[in-house]
C-alpha cells in the first residue's frame, strides 16, 4: 500500500514538474516572440503617458532622450510614439531604411487640410506620391523655372522696401511683414504675375488669417489622433474646423483654376506661372501622373500655406537673433557694405557672394530648426537601434535635439555663424550630415527648399542692407519658443526701421 502510494506521489510529483517545465518553455516562446521595444516612462491606464505631455514638445522630448536614452517609447492612448535622437540612429531611418520610413503620421486636421491626402506634403509614400514631387521639383521649382521669375520676386522685394520705408519709426511686426512678402512672391509665382491687382490683394487679404488659422488646426491637441475609434464622433470639433478652413481656401483657389482651364489654350513657351504648368500637365492627354484638380489644389495649399509659414518664421528668427547679438548684425551689414555697397540696392546674383549672411541663417536653423520635430510612420514593422519599432507607429526624429548635442557641436546653446564658415559642401540643406538636418532627410525632406533658401537670403539680405534696425523703447528681447506647426516665437518680434542707404532715390 505504501509502495502505490509512494508510486503515485512520484508520479504526480513528475507531472507537476513536466506541466511547470512545459509552462517555462511556453513562457520563453512567448517572450521571444514578443518585440523588443524601446524603454520609456510609465503613464497611466488606457490615456497612457498623454496627461504628463507637456506643450513644449521638443524640450520635454528632448528631457525624456536624457532619462531613458537615444530612442525610448511613449504610449499616448491607443498611439505608439516612438522618438529618436541620435544621428547614428537617424541614419539607420533616413538612410537605411529610408523606404520603410517614407510616409508621415497624419492626423485628422491635416488629412483634411490636404484633400485627403492628396499633396506632397502628407500623401503616403507611392507611385502618385513620386508623381506629385516629381511635378513640383522638377516643373515648378525647376532651376530655369526659378532664374525666369527673378524680376517677380526683385518687384515684391522691392515694393516691401517703399512701405517700410514709408513706415520709418513705427514698429513693425518682423514675421507678419515676411509673411505678407512671401505671400505677395508666391501668389506672383503661381499666377505668374498676370492677377490683377486688386483680386491678388483680394487674395492676399483671404489667405493672411487663414495660414494663421491652418498652423493651429494642425496642431490642437485631437482626442481623436490618440484614440482614432473615437474619429467618427469629432468630440472636439477639430475635423469640423478643419473642414470649414479648407472651404474657405477652396474658394480662393477654385476660381482661378477654372479660369485658367477656360484660356487654358492659349499656350506659351517659356511658362513662368505655376497654375499654367499645373493645367497644362493636368489636360495633357497621357497624364501620367493622374494629375487632376484635387492634386493640383493640394500643390497650391502646400506651397500658399505651409511654405510660406515656415519662411517667415525663419526670417524672424534670423532677425530676433541678430538684435540679440548686435556684434554679428555689424558683420552681416558690413559685408552687405562690401559685395552691394551704400549706393546700390541688392539683386539675387550678389546672393551667392554673402558667406557669412549665409552662416547666419544656418546657425540660425541649427538653434531654431523650423520644424524640429520630423514625424514619420513605418509601413512595416522593422529595427532600429535593436529596438522594434511597430507598423504604424508614430517616429519622430528630434531635430531641435539632435543639432543642440554637445558631442556633435561646441559649446551648443551659443549663438556663433562662424562655425558655418568654410566647407559649405558639409553644411548644406541636403540632409545627408545627421548632425544638421533642419529640412529633413531622405525621400521625405523638404521638396521646396530651392525656392525657400533663395527667397528667405533674398529677403534678409534687402531688409537688413536697406535699414537698420532696433527694438521700441522699453522693449526688451524675448527669445523663448512655442511649438506650433513651426517653431516660432512666443512673443513676436517688433521691430524699428531706420534708412540706411545713401539717397531716396534707392526707396523707389
Amino acid at each position: 500500500m505504501n509502495l502505490l502510494v509512494d508510486s503515485a506521489i512520484q508520479i504526480s510529483a513528475l507531472i507537476l514538474t513536466l506541466s511547470i517545465l512545459w509552462s517555462l518553455t511556453k513562457l520563453i516562446k512567448s517572450s521571444r516572440n514578443t518585440p523588443l521595444l524601446p524603454p520609456g516612462p510609465r503613464g497611466l491606464p488606457i490615456v497612457g503617458y498623454l496627461p504628463f505631455l507637456r506643450r513644449d514638445l521638443h524640450h520635454h522630448l528632448t528631457e525624456l532622450s536624457h532619462q531613458h536614452g537615444p530612442i525610448f517609447k511613449l504610449r499616448l492612448g491607443n498611439k505608439l510614439w516612438i522618438v529618436i535622437s541620435s544621428p547614428s540612429l537617424l541614419k539607420e531611418v533616413f538612410r537605411d531604411q529610408d523606404t520603410i520610413f517614407s510616409n508621415r503620421d497624419i492626423t485628422v486636421a491635416a488629412r483634411i487640410i490636404a484633400y485627403g491626402p492628396n499633396d506632397v506634403a502628407w500623401s503616403p509614400y507611392g507611385s502618385q506620391w513620386r508623381s506629385l514631387r516629381k511635378i513640383f521639383v522638377h516643373e515648378m521649382l525647376s532651376n530655369n523655372n526659378v532664374k525666369i521669375t527673378y524680376n517677380l520676386r526683385k518687384d515684391e522685394v522691392r515694393k516691401a522696401v517703399r512701405e517700410i520705408y514709408s513706415k520709418i519709426g513705427t514698429p513693425i511686426d518682423i514675421c507678419e511683414l515676411a509673411l505678407r512678402i512671401d505671400l505677395r512672391l508666391v501668389i506672383n509665382l503661381i499666377w505668374g504675375g498676370k492677377i490683377e491687382a486688386e483680386r491678388r490683394d483680394n487674395v492676399l487679404a483671404g489667405l493672411l488669417p487663414v495660414v494663421a488659422e491652418v498652423v493651429d488646426i494642425l496642431i490642437k491637441p485631437n482626442i481623436s489622433d490618440f484614440f482614432p475609434v473615437l474619429a467618427r464622433f469629432d468630440i472636439q470639433g477639430v475635423a469640423k474646423e478643419a473642414t470649414a478652413l479648407l472651404q474657405r481656401v477652396d474658394e480662393i483657389i477654385e476660381d482661378t483654376i477654372d479660369e485658367w482651364m477656360k484660356n487654358a489654350h492659349d499656350k506659351h513657351d517659356g511658362r513662368t506661372d505655376f497654375m499654367q504648368i499645373l493645367v497644362d500637365l493636368m489636360q495633357e492627354e497621357d497624364n501620367k501622373a493622374s494629375l487632376g484638380k484635387i492634386q493640383i489644389k493640394a500643390l497650391l495649399v502646400d506651397i500658399l500655406l505651409t511654405g510660406t509659414d515656415t519662411s517667415a518664421t525663419t526670417i524672424e528668427w534670423v532677425m530676433a537673433e541678430l538684435l540679440c547679438h548686435r556684434e554679428v548684425m555689424e558683420k552681416v551689414q558690413q559685408e552687405l557694405n562690401e559685395v552691394v555697397g551704400l549706393n546700390n540696392i541688392v539683386e539675387e546674383y550678389h546672393i551667392p557672394k554673402l558667406d557669412y549672411l549665409d552662416a547666419v541663417l544656418k546657425e540660425t536653423l541649427r538653434v531654431h530648426p523650423v520644424a524640429p520635430l520630423s514625424p514619420r510612420s513605418p509601413s512595416q514593422s522593422c529595427t532600429v537601434g535593436g529596438y522594434t519599432i511597430p507598423k504604424g507607429s508614430a517616429v519622430f526624429v528630434n531635430i531641435w535635439s539632435v543639432q543642440r548635442d554637445p558631442l556633435a557641436w561646441d559649446n551648443p546653446s551659443k549663438f556663433r555663424p562662424e562655425r558655418f564658415l568654410g566647407n559649405n559642401g558639409k553644411w548644406d540643406f541636403s540632409g545627408n550630415n545627421f548632425n544638421y538636418i533642419p529640412f529633413g532627410s531622405g525621400r521625405r525632406a523638404c521638396a521646396g527648399i530651392p525656392l525657400a533658401e533663395i527667397m528667405v537670403r533674398y529677403i534678409l539680405a534687402s531688409l537688413l542692407h536697406s535699414f537698420e534696425w532696433g527694438l521700441p523703447d522699453g522693449k526688451k528681447l524675448d527669445m523663448s519658443d512655442k511649438l506650433l506647426t513651426a517653431l516660432r516665437k512666443r512673443i513676436p518680434l517688433s521691430v524699428v526701421p531706420a534708412p540706411r542707404l545713401s539717397c531716396y532715390d534707392l526707396y523707389e
